[in-house]
Protein backbone atom coordinates (compact mmCIF):
# COMPACT_ATOMS: atom_id res chain seq x y z
CA UNK A 1 0.00 0.00 0.00
CA UNK A 2 2.52 2.43 0.50
CA UNK A 3 6.23 2.53 -0.50
CA UNK A 4 8.94 5.14 -1.04
CA UNK A 5 8.65 8.85 -2.33
CA UNK A 6 10.06 9.25 -6.05
CA UNK A 7 9.10 8.18 -9.15
CA UNK A 8 6.41 5.84 -9.05
CA UNK A 9 7.04 1.94 -10.72
CA UNK A 10 4.92 1.13 -13.37
CA UNK A 11 2.72 -1.55 -13.54
CA UNK A 12 4.28 -2.77 -16.93
CA UNK A 13 7.35 -2.86 -15.70
CA UNK A 14 7.64 -6.51 -14.22
CA UNK A 15 9.52 -10.23 -14.80
CA UNK A 16 9.32 -12.37 -18.14
CA UNK A 17 7.10 -14.78 -16.21
CA UNK A 18 4.43 -12.19 -15.86
CA UNK A 19 4.53 -11.36 -19.49
CA UNK A 20 4.24 -14.63 -20.44
CA UNK A 21 1.16 -15.54 -18.49
CA UNK A 22 -0.40 -12.18 -19.55
CA UNK A 23 0.00 -12.91 -23.14
CA UNK A 24 -1.55 -16.31 -22.76
CA UNK A 25 -4.30 -14.17 -20.63
CA UNK A 26 -5.42 -12.17 -23.55
CA UNK A 27 -5.55 -15.29 -26.08
CA UNK A 28 -7.40 -17.26 -23.42
CA UNK A 29 -10.08 -14.32 -22.93
CA UNK A 30 -10.29 -14.29 -26.62
CA UNK A 31 -11.83 -16.98 -26.54
CA UNK A 32 -15.03 -15.34 -24.73
CA UNK A 33 -15.76 -13.93 -28.04
CA UNK A 34 -13.83 -15.33 -30.72
CA UNK A 35 -16.60 -17.82 -32.26
CA UNK A 36 -19.47 -15.53 -32.22
CA UNK A 37 -18.09 -14.05 -35.34
CA UNK A 38 -18.22 -17.68 -37.27
CA UNK A 39 -21.49 -18.96 -36.18
CA UNK A 40 -23.26 -18.10 -39.07
CA UNK A 41 -20.50 -18.99 -41.14
CA UNK A 42 -20.35 -22.58 -39.22
CA UNK A 43 -24.24 -23.30 -39.81
CA UNK A 44 -24.48 -22.37 -43.26
CA UNK A 45 -20.35 -24.15 -44.13
CA UNK A 46 -21.01 -27.57 -41.99
CA UNK A 47 -25.08 -27.63 -43.21
CA UNK A 48 -25.78 -27.26 -39.38
CA UNK A 49 -28.76 -25.48 -37.81
CA UNK A 50 -28.35 -22.36 -35.18
CA UNK A 51 -28.84 -25.16 -32.12
CA UNK A 52 -26.58 -27.43 -33.08
CA UNK A 53 -23.72 -25.03 -33.47
CA UNK A 54 -25.05 -23.47 -30.34
CA UNK A 55 -23.88 -26.68 -29.03
CA UNK A 56 -20.23 -25.23 -29.37
CA UNK A 57 -20.58 -23.45 -26.10
CA UNK A 58 -22.82 -25.97 -23.80
CA UNK A 59 -19.91 -28.52 -24.49
CA UNK A 60 -17.01 -25.96 -23.80
CA UNK A 61 -18.77 -24.52 -20.85
CA UNK A 62 -20.22 -27.65 -19.43
CA UNK A 63 -17.08 -29.18 -19.29
CA UNK A 64 -15.52 -26.03 -17.78
CA UNK A 65 -18.17 -26.07 -15.48
CA UNK A 66 -17.02 -29.95 -14.02
CA UNK A 67 -13.77 -29.45 -14.42
CA UNK A 68 -13.83 -26.28 -11.55
CA UNK A 69 -14.67 -29.03 -9.36
CA UNK A 70 -11.16 -30.64 -9.68
CA UNK A 71 -9.01 -28.04 -10.86
CA UNK A 72 -8.16 -26.90 -7.07
CA UNK A 73 -7.12 -30.97 -5.94
CA UNK A 74 -5.22 -31.03 -9.33
CA UNK A 75 -2.96 -27.70 -8.84
CA UNK A 76 -2.86 -28.42 -5.28
CA UNK A 77 -0.80 -31.94 -6.13
CA UNK A 78 1.13 -30.78 -9.66
CA UNK A 79 1.32 -27.18 -8.67
CA UNK A 80 0.67 -23.56 -10.34
CA UNK A 81 3.16 -24.25 -13.10
CA UNK A 82 2.55 -27.57 -14.15
CA UNK A 83 -1.38 -26.48 -14.29
CA UNK A 84 -0.85 -23.91 -15.77
CA UNK A 85 1.14 -25.87 -18.49
CA UNK A 86 -1.47 -28.82 -18.90
CA UNK A 87 -4.10 -26.34 -19.08
CA UNK A 88 -2.67 -24.32 -22.02
CA UNK A 89 -1.35 -28.11 -23.91
CA UNK A 90 -4.73 -29.12 -23.92
CA UNK A 91 -6.17 -25.91 -25.29
CA UNK A 92 -3.54 -25.94 -28.20
CA UNK A 93 -4.17 -29.23 -29.29
CA UNK A 94 -8.48 -29.01 -28.85
CA UNK A 95 -8.12 -26.31 -30.66
CA UNK A 96 -6.15 -27.08 -33.51
CA UNK A 97 -8.60 -30.42 -33.61
CA UNK A 98 -11.07 -28.21 -33.80
CA UNK A 99 -10.04 -26.33 -36.76
CA UNK A 100 -9.19 -29.83 -38.83
CA UNK A 101 -12.45 -31.46 -38.27
CA UNK A 102 -15.33 -31.16 -41.15
CA UNK A 103 -18.43 -31.75 -38.94
CA UNK A 104 -20.79 -29.74 -36.42
CA UNK A 105 -20.02 -32.48 -33.75
CA UNK A 106 -16.46 -33.19 -34.28
CA UNK A 107 -15.95 -29.52 -33.14
CA UNK A 108 -18.39 -29.58 -30.70
CA UNK A 109 -16.45 -32.40 -29.03
CA UNK A 110 -13.18 -31.08 -29.52
CA UNK A 111 -14.90 -28.07 -27.81
CA UNK A 112 -15.14 -29.78 -24.98
CA UNK A 113 -11.28 -31.01 -24.46
CA UNK A 114 -10.48 -27.01 -24.83
CA UNK A 115 -12.54 -26.33 -22.04
CA UNK A 116 -10.53 -28.56 -20.33
CA UNK A 117 -7.71 -26.23 -20.88
CA UNK A 118 -9.38 -23.63 -20.30
CA UNK A 119 -10.35 -24.32 -16.43
CA UNK A 120 -7.14 -25.49 -15.48
CA UNK A 121 -5.68 -21.88 -17.02
CA UNK A 122 -8.32 -19.98 -15.76
CA UNK A 123 -8.05 -21.55 -11.97
CA UNK A 124 -4.41 -20.67 -12.19
CA UNK A 125 -3.15 -17.56 -14.35
CA UNK A 126 -4.35 -14.39 -11.93
CA UNK A 127 -2.03 -16.62 -8.87
CA UNK A 128 0.81 -17.32 -10.99
CA UNK A 129 0.78 -13.54 -11.74
CA UNK A 130 0.71 -12.30 -8.59
CA UNK A 131 3.52 -14.77 -7.43
CA UNK A 132 6.19 -14.12 -9.85
CA UNK A 133 4.98 -9.78 -10.19
CA UNK A 134 8.09 -7.50 -8.87
CA UNK A 135 7.57 -4.82 -6.84
CA UNK A 136 4.29 -5.59 -5.27
CA UNK A 137 1.29 -6.75 -6.81
CA UNK A 138 -0.54 -4.06 -7.50
CA UNK A 139 1.09 -3.66 -11.10
CA UNK A 140 1.01 -7.29 -12.11
CA UNK A 141 -2.66 -6.61 -11.24
CA UNK A 142 -3.14 -3.65 -13.53
CA UNK A 143 -1.30 -5.64 -16.28
CA UNK A 144 -4.03 -8.92 -16.04
CA UNK A 145 -6.90 -6.08 -16.20
CA UNK A 146 -5.53 -5.02 -19.41
CA UNK A 147 -4.69 -8.74 -20.49
CA UNK A 148 -8.49 -9.55 -20.26
CA UNK A 149 -9.55 -6.12 -21.29
CA UNK A 150 -7.32 -6.65 -25.08
CA UNK A 151 -8.49 -10.42 -24.95
CA UNK A 152 -12.42 -9.83 -24.58
CA UNK A 153 -12.22 -6.99 -26.81
CA UNK A 154 -9.36 -8.13 -29.35
CA UNK A 155 -11.19 -11.82 -29.78
CA UNK A 156 -14.51 -10.77 -31.50
CA UNK A 157 -12.47 -8.56 -34.07
CA UNK A 158 -9.45 -11.50 -34.78
CA UNK A 159 -12.41 -14.25 -35.20
CA UNK A 160 -14.00 -11.74 -37.62
CA UNK A 161 -10.86 -11.35 -39.67
CA UNK A 162 -9.81 -14.55 -39.83
CA UNK A 163 -13.53 -15.72 -40.10
CA UNK A 164 -14.07 -13.73 -43.11
CA UNK A 165 -11.23 -15.87 -44.68
CA UNK A 166 -12.41 -19.38 -43.30
CA UNK A 167 -14.46 -20.74 -40.55
CA UNK A 168 -11.38 -22.23 -39.61
CA UNK A 169 -9.16 -19.65 -38.93
CA UNK A 170 -9.91 -18.78 -35.55
CA UNK A 171 -9.47 -22.00 -34.21
CA UNK A 172 -6.29 -22.11 -35.68
CA UNK A 173 -5.34 -18.77 -34.77
CA UNK A 174 -5.98 -19.82 -31.27
CA UNK A 175 -3.61 -22.84 -31.78
CA UNK A 176 -0.61 -20.72 -32.57
CA UNK A 177 -0.75 -18.34 -30.07
CA UNK A 178 -1.52 -20.62 -27.19
CA UNK A 179 1.35 -22.75 -28.41
CA UNK A 180 3.65 -19.29 -28.54
CA UNK A 181 2.41 -18.81 -25.01
CA UNK A 182 3.14 -22.11 -23.54
CA UNK A 183 6.61 -22.36 -25.34
CA UNK A 184 7.06 -18.91 -23.21
CA UNK A 185 5.56 -20.15 -19.75
CA UNK A 186 7.77 -23.11 -19.70
CA UNK A 187 10.89 -20.99 -20.91
CA UNK A 188 10.37 -17.86 -18.15
CA UNK A 189 7.88 -19.36 -14.96
CA UNK A 190 9.61 -20.59 -12.35
CA UNK A 191 8.30 -22.98 -10.50
CA UNK A 192 6.08 -22.56 -7.70
CA UNK A 193 6.22 -23.93 -4.63
CA UNK A 194 2.77 -26.08 -3.78
CA UNK A 195 0.17 -25.45 -1.01
CA UNK A 196 1.08 -26.65 2.79
CA UNK A 197 -2.11 -28.56 2.53
CA UNK A 198 -3.80 -30.54 -0.19
CA UNK A 199 -7.40 -29.43 -1.90
CA UNK A 200 -9.81 -32.43 -1.28
CA UNK A 201 -12.11 -32.47 -4.80
CA UNK A 202 -14.92 -32.80 -2.64
CA UNK A 203 -14.25 -29.32 -0.85
CA UNK A 204 -15.83 -27.00 -3.40
CA UNK A 205 -19.25 -28.94 -3.39
CA UNK A 206 -19.24 -29.54 0.54
CA UNK A 207 -18.83 -25.28 0.62
CA UNK A 208 -22.26 -25.09 -1.53
CA UNK A 209 -23.90 -26.12 1.92
CA UNK A 210 -22.95 -22.75 3.13
CA UNK A 211 -26.22 -20.37 2.15
CA UNK A 212 -24.03 -17.37 1.26
CA UNK A 213 -22.16 -18.99 -1.54
CA UNK A 214 -24.70 -20.98 -2.50
CA UNK A 215 -27.01 -17.99 -2.91
CA UNK A 216 -24.66 -15.97 -4.94
CA UNK A 217 -23.74 -19.11 -7.43
CA UNK A 218 -27.51 -19.60 -8.33
CA UNK A 219 -28.05 -15.98 -8.66
CA UNK A 220 -24.55 -16.31 -11.09
CA UNK A 221 -26.27 -19.05 -12.89
CA UNK A 222 -29.03 -17.41 -13.84
CA UNK A 223 -27.13 -14.55 -15.13
CA UNK A 224 -24.56 -16.29 -17.19
CA UNK A 225 -27.79 -18.02 -18.35
CA UNK A 226 -29.14 -15.15 -19.79
CA UNK A 227 -25.49 -13.72 -20.52
CA UNK A 228 -24.30 -17.03 -23.34
CA UNK A 229 -28.17 -17.03 -24.87
CA UNK A 230 -27.29 -13.70 -25.46
CA UNK A 231 -23.76 -14.86 -26.91
CA UNK A 232 -24.87 -17.94 -28.38
CA UNK A 233 -27.85 -16.16 -30.65
CA UNK A 234 -27.50 -12.75 -31.01
CA UNK A 235 -25.45 -13.06 -33.86
CA UNK A 236 -28.10 -14.52 -36.24
CA UNK A 237 -30.95 -11.71 -36.26
CA UNK A 238 -28.02 -9.39 -37.19
CA UNK A 239 -27.63 -10.74 -40.29
CA UNK A 240 -24.02 -9.31 -40.45
CA UNK A 241 -21.01 -10.90 -42.50
CA UNK A 242 -17.92 -12.37 -39.85
CA UNK A 243 -16.11 -9.34 -40.17
CA UNK A 244 -18.69 -7.30 -39.72
CA UNK A 245 -19.86 -9.26 -37.03
CA UNK A 246 -15.96 -8.58 -35.41
CA UNK A 247 -16.37 -5.32 -34.92
CA UNK A 248 -20.02 -5.34 -33.03
CA UNK A 249 -18.29 -7.98 -30.74
CA UNK A 250 -15.38 -5.26 -30.41
CA UNK A 251 -17.51 -2.73 -29.46
CA UNK A 252 -19.14 -4.90 -26.81
CA UNK A 253 -15.85 -6.28 -25.51
CA UNK A 254 -14.48 -2.62 -25.22
CA UNK A 255 -17.36 -1.80 -22.82
CA UNK A 256 -17.03 -5.23 -20.64
CA UNK A 257 -13.54 -4.18 -19.89
CA UNK A 258 -14.10 -0.49 -19.42
CA UNK A 259 -16.98 -0.84 -17.12
CA UNK A 260 -15.92 -3.80 -15.24
CA UNK A 261 -11.89 -1.97 -14.17
CA UNK A 262 -12.96 1.29 -14.15
CA UNK A 263 -17.02 2.03 -13.52
CA UNK A 264 -17.98 -1.02 -11.44
CA UNK A 265 -15.55 -0.40 -8.22
CA UNK A 266 -16.91 3.40 -8.32
CA UNK A 267 -20.24 2.58 -8.59
CA UNK A 268 -20.01 0.15 -5.50
CA UNK A 269 -18.05 2.89 -3.32
CA UNK A 270 -21.20 4.74 -4.13
CA UNK A 271 -24.14 2.94 -3.66
CA UNK A 272 -22.53 -0.66 -2.23
CA UNK A 273 -22.72 -3.96 -4.00
CA UNK A 274 -26.29 -5.19 -3.70
CA UNK A 275 -27.90 -2.28 -4.66
CA UNK A 276 -25.84 -1.94 -7.73
CA UNK A 277 -26.19 -5.52 -8.65
CA UNK A 278 -29.83 -5.01 -8.18
CA UNK A 279 -30.16 -2.40 -10.72
CA UNK A 280 -27.75 -3.69 -13.62
CA UNK A 281 -29.87 -7.26 -13.41
CA UNK A 282 -32.68 -5.12 -13.99
CA UNK A 283 -31.47 -2.74 -16.91
CA UNK A 284 -29.79 -6.21 -18.10
CA UNK A 285 -33.49 -7.67 -18.31
CA UNK A 286 -34.39 -4.89 -20.01
CA UNK A 287 -31.96 -4.72 -22.74
CA UNK A 288 -32.41 -8.53 -23.07
CA UNK A 289 -36.37 -8.11 -23.79
CA UNK A 290 -35.21 -5.26 -26.45
CA UNK A 291 -33.32 -7.73 -28.50
CA UNK A 292 -36.74 -10.36 -27.83
CA UNK A 293 -38.83 -7.51 -28.92
CA UNK A 294 -36.87 -6.34 -32.28
CA UNK A 295 -35.00 -9.61 -33.36
CA UNK A 296 -36.50 -9.11 -36.80
CA UNK A 297 -34.95 -5.49 -36.65
CA UNK A 298 -31.01 -5.83 -37.09
CA UNK A 299 -29.99 -2.76 -35.82
CA UNK A 300 -31.90 -2.84 -32.46
CA UNK A 301 -30.01 -6.18 -32.01
CA UNK A 302 -26.63 -4.42 -32.69
CA UNK A 303 -27.41 -1.37 -30.54
CA UNK A 304 -28.60 -3.80 -27.52
CA UNK A 305 -26.10 -6.00 -27.54
CA UNK A 306 -22.88 -3.63 -27.71
CA UNK A 307 -24.83 -1.85 -24.95
CA UNK A 308 -25.25 -5.27 -22.49
CA UNK A 309 -21.48 -4.72 -22.26
CA UNK A 310 -21.68 -2.11 -20.00
CA UNK A 311 -23.87 -4.24 -17.53
CA UNK A 312 -22.09 -6.99 -18.17
CA UNK A 313 -18.25 -5.56 -17.18
CA UNK A 314 -20.26 -4.17 -14.11
CA UNK A 315 -21.95 -7.37 -13.14
CA UNK A 316 -18.88 -9.58 -13.50
CA UNK A 317 -17.04 -7.52 -11.07
CA UNK A 318 -19.68 -6.79 -8.48
CA UNK A 319 -20.50 -10.74 -8.59
CA UNK A 320 -17.07 -12.22 -7.52
CA UNK A 321 -16.86 -9.84 -4.87
CA UNK A 322 -19.98 -10.69 -3.92
CA UNK A 323 -19.01 -14.00 -3.34
CA UNK A 324 -15.74 -13.43 -1.78
CA UNK A 325 -17.53 -11.33 0.80
CA UNK A 326 -20.03 -14.26 2.08
CA UNK A 327 -17.28 -17.29 1.30
CA UNK A 328 -16.68 -18.71 5.05
CA UNK A 329 -13.87 -21.04 2.84
CA UNK A 330 -10.84 -20.24 1.85
CA UNK A 331 -10.41 -18.37 -1.90
CA UNK A 332 -10.01 -21.08 -4.26
CA UNK A 333 -12.48 -23.45 -3.15
CA UNK A 334 -15.01 -20.28 -2.96
CA UNK A 335 -14.39 -19.92 -6.92
CA UNK A 336 -14.14 -23.18 -7.51
CA UNK A 337 -17.57 -23.57 -6.41
CA UNK A 338 -18.65 -20.41 -7.62
CA UNK A 339 -17.64 -21.19 -11.15
CA UNK A 340 -18.96 -24.61 -11.12
CA UNK A 341 -22.53 -22.76 -10.76
CA UNK A 342 -22.05 -20.18 -12.90
CA UNK A 343 -20.28 -22.21 -16.06
CA UNK A 344 -23.43 -25.10 -15.59
CA UNK A 345 -25.54 -21.84 -16.42
CA UNK A 346 -23.41 -20.84 -18.95
CA UNK A 347 -23.84 -23.96 -20.74
CA UNK A 348 -27.04 -24.72 -20.50
CA UNK A 349 -28.29 -21.72 -22.02
CA UNK A 350 -27.28 -22.27 -25.49
CA UNK A 351 -28.65 -25.85 -25.86
CA UNK A 352 -32.08 -24.69 -24.39
CA UNK A 353 -32.16 -21.88 -26.16
CA UNK A 354 -31.87 -24.30 -29.53
CA UNK A 355 -34.64 -26.11 -28.69
CA UNK A 356 -36.97 -23.36 -27.99
CA UNK A 357 -36.06 -21.52 -31.10
CA UNK A 358 -36.70 -24.76 -33.55
CA UNK A 359 -40.06 -25.36 -31.39
CA UNK A 360 -40.79 -21.52 -31.26
CA UNK A 361 -39.09 -19.02 -32.98
CA UNK A 362 -35.98 -16.95 -32.25
CA UNK A 363 -37.35 -14.25 -29.90
CA UNK A 364 -38.56 -16.88 -27.18
CA UNK A 365 -34.74 -17.32 -26.17
CA UNK A 366 -34.57 -13.99 -25.39
CA UNK A 367 -37.50 -13.53 -23.58
CA UNK A 368 -36.44 -16.36 -21.24
CA UNK A 369 -33.09 -14.76 -20.73
CA UNK A 370 -35.10 -11.42 -19.81
CA UNK A 371 -37.11 -13.58 -17.46
CA UNK A 372 -33.31 -15.13 -15.88
CA UNK A 373 -31.95 -11.63 -15.74
CA UNK A 374 -34.87 -10.53 -13.94
CA UNK A 375 -34.73 -14.06 -11.79
CA UNK A 376 -31.82 -13.49 -10.44
CA UNK A 377 -32.82 -10.20 -8.34
CA UNK A 378 -34.92 -12.12 -5.63
CA UNK A 379 -31.96 -14.96 -5.41
CA UNK A 380 -29.73 -12.21 -5.08
CA UNK A 381 -32.21 -10.66 -2.75
CA UNK A 382 -32.65 -13.58 -0.65
CA UNK A 383 -29.01 -13.28 0.84
CA UNK A 384 -29.22 -9.67 0.78
CA UNK A 385 -28.79 -10.06 4.99
CA UNK A 386 -25.72 -11.91 4.25
CA UNK A 387 -24.13 -9.58 1.87
CA UNK A 388 -25.05 -6.71 4.24
CA UNK A 389 -23.32 -8.09 7.53
CA UNK A 390 -20.45 -8.78 5.14
CA UNK A 391 -19.87 -5.51 4.21
CA UNK A 392 -19.33 -2.70 6.73
CA UNK A 393 -20.75 1.28 6.31
CA UNK A 394 -19.30 4.14 6.99
CA UNK A 395 -21.15 7.09 8.36
CA UNK A 396 -21.64 8.38 5.15
CA UNK A 397 -22.97 4.97 4.06
CA UNK A 398 -20.48 3.70 2.01
CA UNK A 399 -19.70 0.11 2.10
CA UNK A 400 -16.36 -0.88 2.83
CA UNK A 401 -15.11 -5.11 3.37
CA UNK A 402 -13.41 -4.61 6.64
CA UNK A 403 -12.58 -8.00 8.87
CA UNK A 404 -9.48 -7.61 11.54
CA UNK A 405 -7.48 -9.94 13.29
CA UNK A 406 -5.46 -9.18 16.01
CA UNK A 407 -1.61 -9.94 16.46
CA UNK A 408 -0.20 -10.13 19.68
CA UNK A 409 -1.48 -8.28 23.11
CA UNK A 410 -3.78 -5.33 22.90
CA UNK A 411 -2.38 -2.01 23.77
CA UNK A 412 -3.03 -1.13 27.89
CA UNK A 413 -3.73 2.46 27.67
CA UNK A 414 -7.08 4.15 26.88
CA UNK A 415 -5.63 7.15 25.12
CA UNK A 416 -6.28 7.31 21.57
CA UNK A 417 -3.57 5.28 19.36
CA UNK A 418 -2.10 6.63 16.14
CA UNK A 419 -2.16 3.71 13.40
CA UNK A 420 0.33 3.11 10.95
CA UNK A 421 -0.79 1.25 7.56
CA UNK A 422 1.52 -1.10 5.74
CA UNK A 423 1.34 -3.91 3.60
CA UNK A 424 4.02 -6.00 1.83
CA UNK A 425 6.39 -4.61 0.46
CA UNK A 426 10.52 -3.31 1.33
CA UNK A 427 9.92 -0.23 2.71
CA UNK A 428 7.45 -1.48 5.17
CA UNK A 429 9.40 -1.53 8.22
CA UNK A 430 10.95 1.85 7.46
CA UNK A 431 7.49 3.25 7.70
CA UNK A 432 6.23 1.52 10.96
CA UNK A 433 9.44 3.06 12.26
CA UNK A 434 9.22 6.52 11.41
CA UNK A 435 5.46 6.03 12.76
CA UNK A 436 6.90 4.44 15.93
CA UNK A 437 9.17 7.84 16.66
CA UNK A 438 5.99 9.89 15.53
CA UNK A 439 4.10 7.75 18.59
CA UNK A 440 7.08 8.75 20.72
CA UNK A 441 7.07 12.41 20.35
CA UNK A 442 2.93 12.42 20.35
CA UNK A 443 3.00 10.53 23.49
CA UNK A 444 0.26 8.06 21.58
CA UNK A 445 0.27 3.85 21.58
CA UNK A 446 1.08 2.67 18.50
CA UNK A 447 -1.37 0.03 16.12
CA UNK A 448 0.35 -1.78 12.88
CA UNK A 449 -2.33 -2.49 10.35
CA UNK A 450 -1.09 -4.99 7.99
CA UNK A 451 -3.44 -4.86 4.61
CA UNK A 452 -3.48 -8.38 3.30
CA UNK A 453 -6.01 -7.93 0.40
CA UNK A 454 -7.78 -9.79 -1.59
CA UNK A 455 -7.85 -9.36 -5.28
CA UNK A 456 -10.71 -9.55 -7.55
CA UNK A 457 -10.66 -8.93 -11.12
CA UNK A 458 -13.35 -9.87 -13.48
CA UNK A 459 -14.57 -13.02 -12.54
CA UNK A 460 -11.37 -14.57 -10.62
CA UNK A 461 -10.44 -13.67 -6.49
CA UNK A 462 -6.87 -14.44 -5.15
CA UNK A 463 -5.11 -13.59 -2.50
CA UNK A 464 -2.27 -11.65 -2.68
CA UNK A 465 -0.61 -13.14 0.85
CA UNK A 466 -1.50 -15.60 2.68
CA UNK A 467 -2.71 -15.08 6.10
CA UNK A 468 0.59 -16.75 7.65
CA UNK A 469 2.40 -14.55 5.49
CA UNK A 470 0.80 -11.56 6.73
CA UNK A 471 0.95 -12.75 10.74
CA UNK A 472 4.78 -12.90 9.90
CA UNK A 473 5.14 -9.53 9.08
CA UNK A 474 3.49 -8.22 12.01
CA UNK A 475 4.85 -10.28 14.50
CA UNK A 476 8.26 -9.23 12.79
CA UNK A 477 7.58 -5.16 12.99
CA UNK A 478 6.62 -5.95 16.70
CA UNK A 479 9.18 -8.17 17.88
CA UNK A 480 11.49 -5.48 16.67
CA UNK A 481 10.26 -2.35 18.04
CA UNK A 482 10.31 -4.60 21.72
CA UNK A 483 13.79 -4.75 21.33
CA UNK A 484 13.76 -0.81 20.78
CA UNK A 485 11.44 -0.35 24.16
CA UNK A 486 8.61 0.52 22.00
CA UNK A 487 5.18 -0.79 23.07
CA UNK A 488 2.54 -1.76 19.94
CA UNK A 489 -0.07 -3.93 18.87
CA UNK A 490 -0.61 -5.42 15.71
CA UNK A 491 -3.86 -5.76 13.45
CA UNK A 492 -4.29 -7.50 10.65
CA UNK A 493 -6.87 -5.93 8.15
CA UNK A 494 -8.32 -8.24 5.07
CA UNK A 495 -9.99 -6.67 2.42
CA UNK A 496 -12.05 -7.29 -0.79
CA UNK A 497 -11.90 -5.09 -3.55
CA UNK A 498 -9.48 -2.48 -4.98
CA UNK A 499 -7.53 -0.15 -3.27
CA UNK A 500 -9.57 2.33 -2.61
CA UNK A 501 -12.06 0.01 -0.29
CA UNK A 502 -8.76 -0.80 1.57
CA UNK A 503 -8.51 2.79 2.38
CA UNK A 504 -12.15 3.06 3.47
CA UNK A 505 -12.12 0.10 5.52
CA UNK A 506 -9.16 1.19 7.12
CA UNK A 507 -10.58 4.93 8.19
CA UNK A 508 -13.66 2.66 9.34
CA UNK A 509 -11.48 1.08 11.70
CA UNK A 510 -10.35 4.24 12.71
CA UNK A 511 -13.10 5.60 13.92
CA UNK A 512 -14.15 2.47 15.28
CA UNK A 513 -11.15 3.17 17.99
CA UNK A 514 -10.80 6.95 17.93
CA UNK A 515 -7.87 7.10 16.21
CA UNK A 516 -6.21 10.20 16.62
CA UNK A 517 -3.72 10.00 13.78
CA UNK A 518 -3.52 7.38 10.63
CA UNK A 519 0.13 7.23 9.05
CA UNK A 520 0.63 5.80 5.79
CA UNK A 521 3.77 5.75 3.18
CA UNK A 522 3.61 7.02 -0.16
CA UNK A 523 2.10 4.28 -2.97
CA UNK A 524 4.64 3.33 -6.00
CA UNK A 525 1.98 2.27 -8.12
CA UNK A 526 1.85 5.29 -10.29
CA UNK A 527 -1.07 7.16 -12.12
CA UNK A 528 -2.27 4.14 -14.46
CA UNK A 529 -2.79 2.01 -11.80
CA UNK A 530 -4.18 4.08 -8.92
CA UNK A 531 -6.75 5.65 -12.19
CA UNK A 532 -7.72 2.08 -12.71
CA UNK A 533 -8.40 0.33 -8.85
CA UNK A 534 -8.42 3.53 -6.89
CA UNK A 535 -5.90 5.16 -4.94
CA UNK A 536 -5.59 4.00 -1.29
CA UNK A 537 -4.90 7.05 0.40
CA UNK A 538 -6.86 9.57 -1.25
CA UNK A 539 -9.81 6.87 -0.18
CA UNK A 540 -8.35 7.28 3.68
CA UNK A 541 -7.88 10.50 3.35
CA UNK A 542 -11.67 11.87 2.39
CA UNK A 543 -13.20 8.96 4.39
CA UNK A 544 -11.20 9.53 7.60
CA UNK A 545 -12.05 11.54 10.92
CA UNK A 546 -8.95 11.61 12.25
CA UNK A 547 -5.78 13.57 10.89
CA UNK A 548 -3.86 11.50 8.02
CA UNK A 549 0.12 11.54 7.96
CA UNK A 550 2.07 11.28 4.94
CA UNK A 551 5.57 9.02 5.78
CA UNK A 552 8.23 8.74 3.20
CA UNK A 553 11.07 6.93 4.74
CA UNK A 554 13.69 7.83 2.11
CA UNK A 555 14.07 11.17 2.81
CA UNK A 556 15.55 12.93 5.98
CA UNK A 557 12.83 13.58 8.68
CA UNK A 558 11.83 17.23 9.34
CA UNK A 559 11.10 18.19 13.44
CA UNK A 560 7.92 18.76 13.83
CA UNK A 561 6.46 22.49 14.00
CA UNK A 562 5.67 23.17 17.64
CA UNK A 563 2.03 24.13 16.00
CA UNK A 564 2.19 20.86 14.04
CA UNK A 565 3.15 18.74 17.61
CA UNK A 566 0.38 20.60 19.68
CA UNK A 567 -2.27 19.14 16.52
CA UNK A 568 -1.14 15.57 16.86
CA UNK A 569 -0.57 15.59 20.53
CA UNK A 570 -4.41 16.65 21.54
CA UNK A 571 -5.77 13.98 19.13
CA UNK A 572 -4.06 11.55 20.72
CA UNK A 573 -6.18 12.77 24.09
Amino acid sequence: MSAPHGKAASPFKQPKAVWAVAFACVISFMGIGLVDPILPALAESLHASPSQVSLLFSSYLIVTAVAMLIVGWVSSHLGAKRTLVLGLAIIVVFAALAGTTDSISGIVGFRAGWGLGNALFIATSLAVIVASASGGFGGAIILYETALGLGIAVGPLLGGELGAISWRGPFFGVAVLMAIALAATLAFVPDLPKPKRPTSPLAPLKALRHRGLLTMGIMALLYNWGFFTMLGYAPYPMELSAHQLGLVFTGWGLLVAAFSVFFAPRLQARYGTAPVLYANLLCLGIVMAVIAVGVDTPVVVIVAVIVSGAFIGINNTLTTQAVMLVSPVERPVASSAYGFLRFIGGGLAPFVAGKLADATDLSVPFYLGAATFVLAIPILASGHRLLRQAEQHTGEGEPVTLTLTPVGAPAATDRPPLIVAVGAHDKAAAIVDAAAQLALDTGSPLEIVHVQQTAVVEEQAVDTETTDQARAAVTAHLDRLTTRGIPATGQILTSVGDHAAAGRALAQHAADIHAGTVAVGRSPRGPLAQFADGSFTTALTHAAACSVVLIDPDSTPRPLTAATLAKLRSSAT
